[in-house]
């Protein structure tokens, strides 16, 4: 089994919990639960991963103090 970490957000605006996997490119989702936002990230990625042609996207983010 595999684990991704996903960034969540709530909009304060429409009140819905938006989620998405850092350097998964189109694994992103939204829901009005924190539930339905796990099961609906959870389907996105294994939609993905079925892709033959996924790559993912890395990205470093450091602080250098001077």
């Amino acid at each position: 089994m595999k684990a991704f970490t996903a960034i969540v957000e709530r909009d304060s605006d429409t009140k819905l919990y938006v989620g998405y996997v850092p350097g998964f490119t189109g694994a992103h989702s939204q829901a009005e639960t924190l539930d339905e936002l796990q099961e609906n990230l959870r389907e996105v990625i294994e939609m993905l991963l079925e892709d033959e042609n996924l790559a993912f996207e890395t990205q470093l983010h450091c602080s250098i103090p001077w």
